[in-house]
């Protein structure tokens, strides 16, 4: 689904020609039949690399703020839960933009039909250290409104679908993040847009950018607004089973944790 989600982002409509996919089922299908089935997970070693320790970093950062934020009466507004989403994606970015350079990279390699294809080691060494963080400031467009948005939404969620004795089992945390995901997802579909632009290496005669504004202009210009709700779809596809999962595990684990040390839940 992310492999599908980076190829339609990846479309640059100025071009004669260069309209590969018609949609995300004719990206998926036109994957599987020209790269075979294993084609769908090019970039699946970043993924693997960067999955666990990016999500462990912007729980940590998003639910200590909380604990920060919270009053002694317990109260803890909006806006406030807000900053505490956006600070566990602004933490993330960090660990994030590196992998998902590499991975985009990947990603869009089999589009290639001519020179070698290279692997995630070939990629690191041609960009190099400064060049993994290409592309950070649209990270941060993107994973800090995500953030903001997702985890106060997933909080009131998990609220609103506790049984009446105020508990969350895993079928209502599961529930509570992936309805999360889908506003989330869904409205930072412009800046996963962009980034994806700029992190993407433009193959002869391709349209390049030079920053964030550059590209937001350009593609605007060339291609109309539609443009940047490219792959939105797959995107909110991806991401809300995928918080899905995370946050019901993430809570659960919590929760045992508690149980076993005896200590309140900001300590454990």
């Amino acid at each position: 689904i992310d492999l599908v989600k980076t190829r339609m982002q990846n479309q640059r409509g100025s071009l004669a020609g260069e309209i590969m996919y018609r949609n995300s089922f004719h990206c998926f299908a036109k994957v599987v039949r020209g790269e075979g089935f294993f084609g769908l997970y090019r970039g699946l070693l970043p993924q693997l690399m960067g999955v666990s320790p990016e999500k462990a970093i912007k729980l940590a950062a998003n639910f200590t703020m909380r604990d920060l934020l919270t009053s002694k009466d317990g109260n803890l507004p909006l806006w406030k839960e807000c900053i505490a989403g956006g600070s566990g994606g602004a933490c993330q970015v960090i660990f994030t933009n590196p992998l998902e350079i590499v991975k985009i990279r990947l990603q869009v390699a089999g589009e290639m039909t001519e020179g070698t294809r290279t692997g995630a080691i070939g990629v690191i060494k041609e960009l190099g250290f400064s060049g993994l963080y290409k592309g950070a400031s649209a990270c941060f467009l993107r994973d800090i409104p995500f953030s903001a948005i997702y985890f106060p939404v997933y909080a009131h969620m998990k609220t609103y679908l506790a049984d009446e004795d105020g508990y969350n089992g895993a079928v209502s945390l599961v529930g509570a993040a992936m309805i999360a995901g889908v506003p989330a997802a869904g409205l930072l579909t412009p800046a996963d847009v962009i980034k994806t632009r700029l992190q993407v290496k433009a193959r002869s005669g391709q349209q390049t950018y030079n920053g964030l504004i550059d590209c937001a202009k350009k593609i605007y210009k060339n291609e109309g607004a539609k443009a940047f709700w490219k792959g939105a779809g797959a995107r909110i596809c991806r991401s809300s089973p995928q918080f899905g999962v995370t946050l019901a595990t993430y809570e659960l684990l919590h929760e045992m944790f508690h149980l076993d040390l005896g200590k309140s839940t900001s300590t454990s």
